[in-house]
Parts: structure tokens; sequence; C-alpha cells
């Protein structure tokens, strides 16, 4: 008699109820996923906003110190001009950090439209211009 009712039981998922869950997760993520993606996008583009503002008050230390600009971002971690008013890596952990698409930030002096200086990176492309995640992000307010 026991061993009837054993073979009764159900153990596990049928395959239909699987592919039914398969299915709505499918759905999920089509749904989900490419907002999810924008967002990551847009984190991106403020990483990168914040690491130019962390730059910038990096060239402001430095020009309190040197009473200049640099010439190169290479002069905040390296003593490029070997000034004795130089007195440590301006940049708090010893380096210019790559953009978050792993590419070096642009630095132009002067600037454009008669500003000092220009900080920027090119986006995820690592090419001037582009839209979305291949805009240029700029030290700008209104880039």
């Amino acid at each position: 008699m026991m061993s009837n009712r054993k073979s009764r039981q159900q153990h596990g998922f049928t395959l239909i109820e699987l592919l039914i869950v398969m299915a709505i997760l499918g759905m999920l993520a089509a749904i989900v996923g490419p907002s999810l993606f924008k967002q990551i996008g847009g984190s991106r583009k403020e990483a990168a906003k914040t690491q130019i503002a962390q730059i910038e008050s990096a060239i402001a230390i430095y020009r309190l110190d040197l009473f200049k600009l640099p010439n190169s971002l290479e002069a905040l971690v390296k003593n490029t001009s070997n000034s004795p008013k130089w007195k440590e890596s301006y940049m708090e952990k010893g380096y210019i950090p790559k953009d978050p698409w792993g590419n070096e930030y642009q630095y132009k002096k002067p600037g454009g439209e008669g500003r000092k200086y220009d900080i920027y990176s090119f986006g995820a492309d690592g090419q001037e211009g582009g839209e979305e995640d291949n805009a240029d992000v700029y030290n700008l307010p209104d880039k």
C-alpha cells in the first residue's frame, strides 16, 4: 500500500512548468533589460563627471602652489616642470584615472570659447563627438 503512495507523489517540476517559468523570465528580461543598460550607461557618464571634477580640484591646488596651470595632466602626478614649489602628487591616488570606458582623459590649455582649460572624455567610442553613450563628457556644466 505504501509503495502506491510514493509513486503518486510528485518530485520536482515538470518540463512544461519549467518552460513557462523560463518564458516569463525571458519576457521580464526583454522589458526591464534595455532600461537597466541605459541606466548603466548614464552612471558611467556620471562617474566621468565626478572624475573630471576631482581632476579640476587637483588643478586648482596645483595652480595655488605653482601660480600657473599645468601643461598636461601628467604634471598633476609628476614634477614635469622641475619646480621646487611642486609638493607631491596632486591626485589622491598618485595617478590620473582613466575614464569609465578605459580611455585617457583629454586636457586642452587654453580651452575653447575663452576658458582657461578643458578636461573631457570622448565617451564609450573613444572618438570625438557622438551621441548617447558615445557622447563626449566635458567639465562644462551644460555638456
